[in-house]
């Protein structure tokens, strides 16, 4: 598990961009935190980090599902806020053929299945503009809040 303390919201996208790197077509993210955690502000590093452009990514609250292309993956951004569990079924989040990109997931939580293989990705805000951020590699989330060990 990697631990990153950041002090900003250009910091917490550079943690997202250095991430990025590793990243192949297929791959999940699954962002977890409090409103204003800066779960949308990673992906924005994540999408610089795939060369796609970070000033297009927005929380798709309304549309559930963004699409970001114009680098080396298309970035699927899902954000499943306004969801309750059984409402993820019907997007088939977890079915969803990101062969060709990567999938971000805002509130994986509401989830009804687990996503194999998926990185999980906690930001807890420890201060005004100070967040932890943990990254780490589960074989599924569970039911509860808490994805990572401590």
């Amino acid at each position: 598990m990697q631990i990153h303390l950041t002090e900003s919201e250009e910091a917490t996208q550079a943690v997202a961009f250095e991430m990025a790197a590793g990243l192949e077509a297929g791959d999940v993210v699954l962002l977890s935190g409090d409103l204003g955690a800066g779960k949308t502000a990673f992906v924005r590093g994540l999408a610089a980090g795939l060369g796609a452009d970070p000033d297009e990514v927005s929380s798709p609250t309304f549309t559930l599902v963004h699409e970001y292309r114009g680098g080396r993956f298309t970035l699927y951004h899902a954000d499943l806020y306004r969801l309750n569990r059984a409402g993820t079924e019907e997007l088939g989040l977890e079915e969803r053929s990101v062969a060709d990109g990567v999938l971000a997931i805002e509130w994986p939580d509401r989830l009804t299945r687990p996503i194999q293989g998926a990185t999980i990705v906690e930001l807890e805000i420890t201060a005004e503009s100070t967040r932890r951020i943990r990254i780490g590699i589960r074989s599924s989330i569970p039911s509860d809040s808490s994805a990572l060990p401590s």
